[in-house]
């Protein structure tokens, strides 16, 4: 059926459209061009001049896996709490911080959101992370395989393996897991934990292997430019959390040499220790080297004001942020040969001199960041807040009264330790459109046919009032369409049962990897190789899922 939303004011900026007012059309699930031959639209819906943009697309958000489902067992009060009834195709969902799959589906699209993106896949726990990301209506998802901690990879590195062994070995990894890009967590340190370390710097030989975490993401960097997998590596530094680990984050930005390079929740990576309580921002030292580094990417992870629960494959850092648990309880696991695991229930406060501060220092680094292109908005979901506050955080951005006032609620010790109350860009809606929906699509390699509204791509869509506050206007979209269907309408669900595709990459590589994997698994796994791979007719589910392959390109920044 051929559609016509129009009186559109049109942002899409991937086709250099900036508040152009027009029409969009849509057939068969797809933006299409208008009809040359004036055929007429079998359905026509006038915007009336709303805001019209591409679905939103959250690159970095925990949406499944196994720590997802630590976080909901640990917090059993949270979805008591927190609870959606179903009835007309709804399905009953609960939880905030660690909300079930039901209320995530159904949480983004009332937002406009049409994908995101599990960012820390665990080899081992691949299968249930699919199939748990696969119950999420509503939306296109699919996850970053977690490496540079395993013990097959890291023995690779010690014997001398070689770049084409390697590169082998993560495109074997990619397609045995269905993942569209690689994660690596606290490289090496990971690894270091289970020989007792607790703290291993960029430059720093971690045990047993003699590796240092620079040769972990050089390594894995040039293997990822060598297959072509878009997504450049997807990087959780080392010292997250750690006051003077401004100093890692120059460092390795630097020991990258121009490779392309993903810093994930860089607000986590921004500290730096002067003044009384040794703790401050180094967010415009690190902004500048970003602005002159366009190999680099980011994501901000911003830290708002309220309950969550952090969870995170970086168990040196939940270790370490286990005192800091609220309610007083948490959760350390170790996971075979793989990975580890925490997972920490946490309170931001305003009146908190290092919480405030973080959220100083995150919308420090939105803000002195020139190139939106670059930098994905994020709050590392649900680690620095849930994704529901990203209408609050969209407007932080947008109205600099508004963040002044907030930032004038702070303590006097955080407002003089911080650079923003003299910060005076907003963002545009223009912008917004890329750091939420183009931007992320570019640097995920998937917007040929995603986070844009030019013909051929996927009819994903949301339509906002202009609202002149911000936060409402991207809290309830008037409309938002899924594949050219409409999913809700102000902020009502209205098509629950529709499900979203599961995006991948599928890198060439020589298969004769497999004897070496093979023989690590029998030597040293649980799990045989038949059935640690992922099949591709388990994503499709007999029909009910969807697979999106996504082509591996040249390679360099």
């Amino acid at each position: 059926m051929l559609t016509r939303l129009e009186s559109c004011t049109v942002h899409d900026p991937i086709n250099g459209v900036d508040g152009a007012r027009g029409d969009v059309w849509i057939e068969d699930g797809r933006i299409v061009a208008a009809p040359a031959d004036g055929r007429a639209a079998a359905q026509t819906l006038d915007m009336g001049g709303r805001v019209v943009m591409p679905g939103g697309i959250d690159l970095h958000s925990h949406i499944g896996g196994g720590k997802v489902n630590i976080a909901r067992m640990l917090l059993p009060e949270e979805h008591r709490a927190h609870r959606q009834a179903g009835g007309n195709g709804h399905r009953c969902g609960s939880g905030h911080a660690s909300p079930s799959t039901f209320t995530t589906g159904y949480a983004y699209a009332r937002m406009g959101y049409t994908a995101a993106f599990e960012p820390a896949m665990l080899p081992a726990n691949a299968r249930q992370a699919h199939q748990e990301m696969a119950d999420i209506p509503l939306l296109d998802k699919g996850a970053y395989v977690l490496l540079g901690n395993d013990d097959l990879f890291l023995d690779l590195l010690a014997e001398g393996a070689g770049p084409d062994a390697v590169a082998d070995y993560v495109a074997w990894t990619l397609h045995a897991t269905q993942a569209l890009a690689v994660k690596i967590v606290n490289p090496g340190g990971i690894a270091a934990f289970k020989f007792n370390g607790r703290k291993l710097d960029l430059d720093e030989q971690g045990p047993h292997w003699g590796i240092t975490p620079r040769t972990i993401l050089t390594t894995l960097a040039d293997a990822l430019d060598r297959l072509g997998v878009p997504h450049p590596i997807h990087v959780h530094g080392c010292n997250l959390g750690v006051p003077g680990n401004d100093a890692t984050t120059l460092a390795t930005i630097a020991a990258m040499e121009g490779r392309r390079i993903h810093l994930t929740h860089l607000q986590f990576h921004s500290y730096g220790k002067e003044g009384r309580h040794r703790f401050s921002s180094a967010a415009p030292a690190i902004a500048e080297l970003v602005n002159k580094s366009p190999n680099v990417s980011l994501d901000v992870g911003q830290v708002m004001f309220g309950q969550t629960v952090t969870a995170s494959g970086d168990t040196m850092s939940q270790v370490r942020n286990a005192r800091f648990a609220h309610p007083k309880k948490w959760v350390g696991m170790d996971i075979e040969c793989e990975a580890g695991c925490g997972v920490v229930p946490f309170r931001y406060r305003d009146r908190n001199f290092v919480h405030a501060l973080q959220w100083a220092i995150g919308l420090e680094l939105f803000l002195a960041i020139e190139d939106p292109w670059r930098i994905a908005l994020t709050t590392d979901h649900p680690n620095g807040a849930p994704f529901t506050t990203y209408p609050h955080l969209v407007r932080l951005l947008m109205d600099r009264s508004f963040r002044n006032d907030m930032l004038a609620r702070l303590p006097k010790a955080v407002r003089e330790a911080t650079a923003l109350g003299s910060m005076t860009r907003e963002y545009t809606l223009q912008e917004i459109a890329i750091v939420t929906r183009a931007g992320p699509a570019r640097l995920l390699g998937i917007d040929q046919h995603y986070g844009h509204l030019g013909p051929g791509a996927m009819a994903d869509i949301a339509v906002y009032e202009d609202h002149e506050d911000r936060e409402r206007m991207f809290a309830q979209p008037a409309l938002v369409m899924k594949n050219g269907r409409v999913v809700a309408r102000d902020g009502v669900v209205c098509e629950p049962g529709t499900r979203g595709a599961t995006h991948v990459v599928r890198p060439g590589h020589d298969r004769a990897i497999e004897r070496r994997v093979a023989r690590f698994f029998e030597d040293y796994r649980d799990m045989r190789l038949t059935s640690f791979r992922l099949a591709e007719e388990e994503i499709l589910d007999g029909g009910r899922g969807q697979l999106v392959v996504h082509a591996c390109r040249g390679a360099g920044p």
